[in-house]
């Protein structure tokens, strides 16, 4: 008996000395199997939580799956199937030209076989040459609407001496839209209320979509009905930082709203994307949201409606320049689960002065017309690795 004693002990202890060996020598296997880890396994945290119930364990970004073939058009079949989704464009009168570019190759790639609606949005009423303008880029559906003068223009609460002795600030340290005030409304807008606009009410999905940018590959999969069935919340082509000293209060106003309401945080959210150091500091990466393809109920439900809030009571919108890409890079993060955000690798996409152009075999596949060395992914200054470490 003592001796199947001393073999069990003997057995144990070799046991726990590999597991200590291994947890100092292979970085990935300590952090799979730490108290921590199991902590989280236990409360949900850093684990994707099935819908079956099961607990998936990431050891790769969900994007290295390739989306699956049911949603991709098969040749000689009609679409039978569509999201409640529509493509939104926020655009000035002037800004036709660059529309026109950006329709063409939308429709061209894409929405001409699948036959997604668009609203245009504009604080100004919309010229019957804008709107007989793209109107000429397709036949689907398209409807034009006015931003309410409160969900555009600077509110009277705002300080404007001290407003203004912020943008002169950014003027004096040559900051990009340092003084313009119509930058700071449109950041507001697209932050907290272009959801809210009674155009867009009906729809649960929508792809945004700026003047002057490209489109470089074919899709001949729907990403709506990809978002949907998969549930994904946010979706993005390119990560990059933000100008530190456009948001140098924000991650304060975000931590302070995170001790107040930790209820609200997702328990597998994105917090490594955000900061290095597990909340403490914001590292300032950011999904350029330029691109979004996303879900509108993220940006409706309760903790975003407070988070926002929150935000735009401590006016940094204006008493500094809080872009809406960190704004909803952070709500993103905080308030839906890691694997719910989706890059959107199969996308080639370019806004000035970046471009996403997809790598083998996704660039042959969608018949990429973009330089594959001309891909902005792992540059110095992305941000797209830290989101690939999220799940490894």
């Amino acid at each position: 008996m003592m001796t199947k004693t001393r073999y069990l002990v003997l057995a144990l202890a070799i046991v726990i000395s590999l597991h200590y060996i291994l947890s100092f020598s292979h970085e990935g296997y300590g952090r799979a199997t730490s108290l921590e880890t199991l902590r989280n396994q236990w409360k949900g945290g850093n684990l994707a939580q099935e819908s079956e119930g099961k607990i998936h364990v990431w050891h790769e970004p969900p994007y290295k799956t390739p989306v699956p073939e049911k949603y991709y058009l098969q040749p000689n079949t009609t679409i039978t199937r569509r999201a409640n989704a529509v493509i939104v464009m926020l655009a000035r009168n002037g800004d036709l030209n660059g529309i026109v570019q950006s329709m063409t190759q939308l429709e061209a790639k894409f929405n001409t076989k699948f036959g997604y609606p668009y609203v245009f949005l504009n604080e100004e009423p919309f010229t019957e040459e804008f709107k007989s303008g793209v109107t000429a880029l397709t036949k689907n559906k398209i409807e034009f609407g006015l931003i309410p003068h409160d969900h555009w223009y600077q509110p009277d609460w705002i300080d404007e001496p001290k407003a203004a002795a912020s943008r002169q600030d950014m003027v004096d340290h040559d900051v990009i839209y340092g003084w313009s005030v119509p930058y700071r409304n449109m950041c507001r807008f697209n932050s907290g209320f272009f959801y809210r606009h009674e155009l867009l009410q009906k729809y649960r999905y929508y792809w945004r979509v700026e003047p002057d940018v490209k489109f470089f590959c074919t899709l001949d999969y729907d990403p709506f009905l990809f978002m949907q069935d998969e549930k994904k919340k946010y979706g993005f082509t390119i990560s990059l930082p933000e100008y530190e000293r456009t948001i140098p209060t924000l991650w304060a106003a975000v931590k302070e709203f995170i001790a107040e309401n930790p209820d609200l945080i997702s328990p597998d959210n994105a917090m490594g994307f955000l900061s290095d150091d597990g909340g403490e500091s914001y590292n300032n990466c950011h999904f350029w949201s330029n691109f979004e393809i996303a879900d509108l109920d993220l940006w409706r439900g309760e903790a975003y409606t407070k988070f926002f809030a929150h935000l735009d009571a401590k006016g940094g919108f204006y008493y500094e320049r809080w872009g809406d890409a960190p704004v909803h890079s952070i709500g993103a993060a905080l308030f839906a689960r890691k694997d719910q955000i989706h890059f959107f690798d199969d996308i080639g996409y370019r806004h000035v002065p970046f471009q996403h152009c997809p790598q083998a075999p996704a660039h042959g596949r969608g018949k990429c017309e973009c330089d594959i060395t001309d891909n902005f992914d792992r540059e110095g200054w992305s941000c797209l690795n830290r989101y690939d470490r999220i799940f490894t």
